[in-house]
């Protein structure tokens, strides 16, 4: 986490055998700090904005709907922030 940013606040929603669910929200500039995700998982915004993605590879910015899913599988560290001057909030659904 970068020491100038807030946190980004996580409600767990659902936890079972099969998946978690979680809602994230996110004040202007907060951020989830660096992780990892151990499993597959869809993201589904609640509104329309921007997300800044954080990699060791190099940012870039996801402009994203509100309704609009997408899936992403196991993959690299990341930090996410929230590029908009309003708060930010998204459903993740891991699947294990």
């Amino acid at each position: 986490m970068t020491a100038d940013r807030p946190k980004a606040r996580a409600s767990r929603q659902i936890e079972n055998e099969r998946v978690v669910v979680t809602e994230w929200r996110f004040e202007p500039g907060a951020e989830t700090g660096w992780h990892r995700h151990g499993y597959d998982y869809i993201v589904v915004p609640g509104m329309d904005g921007k997300l800044l993605l954080e990699t060791s590879e190099g940012n870039s910015i996801a402009e994203l709907q509100a309704g609009q899913s997408y899936f992403r599988p196991v993959g690299i560290e990341h930090n996410v922030v929230n590029a908009n001057d309003f708060e930010f909030y998204f459903i993740e659904i891991e699947l294990l």
